[in-house]
Parts: structure tokens; C-alpha cells; sequence
């Protein structure tokens, strides 16, 4: 079968359905306002508890990625990205998410090649790039004098 682009995406457009867009909007907005109630919600907690001030914010981002990375494992993480859509994307959730999966997908292959291999896949970029802007900024900082 041999089709032009045009006729490609003309196939594609009739018998792909619309998708609710307003309402996938809506769920993203609140699940993800939800996310970040919760996050504040421990942060607030552990403030109360007696965490010092400048190690809350990130007792809460561990706490979040790894509620993240176990609601993946359990496999609850994907049901609630179906209801949600992009509201689970709220950056560090989404982050533990994309991690914990990848490396879910190659575990088969063992433990180093498999699991930790594809979980740098996705970390490594990550860690590259805001390692590198961080020199690059202590450089900027200390030629300017402000560090």
C-alpha cells in the first residue's frame, strides 16, 4: 500500500476519535493542584515534626519521588496517569515515574544490564545537563565577583 502524506494523515484523522481536550485539561489541573497540596501538606507536616528548616524541602521531595516510584512499582502509578493524564506530571512525581519505569522495562535483562543501565537512560541526561549548567553558572558567578 503506497500513501502520500496527505492521504496518511487524512486515514489517520477519520479513524483516530477527538480527544476531549477541555476535560483532560481540567483533570490534569487538578491532579496535579492535588499533587502539590500534598506536597505542601508534608511539608507543613514535617515542619511540625521538628525538620529543620533548611532540610524540609528536601525531606518532601524524597518523600514524593519515592511514593512515586512505589505507586509505579505496584503498577497504581499508570492507572492514575490514565484518569489524569499530564496532572502526574508534575515534575518531581513524573521524574521518579519515567526512572522507575524505564528500569522496570529492562529488569529481564539483570540487574546491571537491565535495571541499571536504563535507569541512567533516563537520570543521566538529567544529571548531565544540571551538572553542567552549575559549573557553568559557579564560573559565571566567580568571574563576575559574586561568589
Amino acid at each position: 500500500m503506497d500513501m502520500s502524506n496527505q492521504d496518511y494523515q487524512a486515514y489517520v484523522k477519520a479513524k483516530s476519535k477527538p480527544s476531549p481536550l477541555f476535560r483532560n485539561m481540567v483533570w490534569a489541573f487538578f491532579v496535579g493542584g492535588l499533587i502539590c497540596v500534598i506536597g505542601q501538606g508534608l511539608t507543613d507536616m514535617f515542619r511540625a515534626i521538628g525538620v529543620e528548616d533548611n532540610q524540609v524541602s528536601s525531606v518532601t521531595a524524597m518523600t514524593l519521588m519515592a511514593a512515586a516510584a512505589l505507586l509505579t512499582g505496584l503498577g497504581v502509578f499508570d492507572r492514575i496517569a490514565k484518569f489524569a493524564g499530564a496532572g502526574t506530571l508534575v515534575p518531581i512525581t513524573g521524574f521518579a515515574n519515567a526512572m522507575v519505569s524505564s528500569a522496570m522495562e529492562f529488569r529481564s535483562e539483570g540487574v546491571i544490564t537491565g535495571l541499571a543501565v536504563k535507569l541512567f537512560t533516563v537520570a543521566g541526561p538529567v544529571l548531565v545537563f544540571g551538572i553542567s549548567a552549575s559549573v557553568v553558572l559557579g564560573l559565571i558567578l566567580v568571574m563576575f565577583g559574586l561568589a
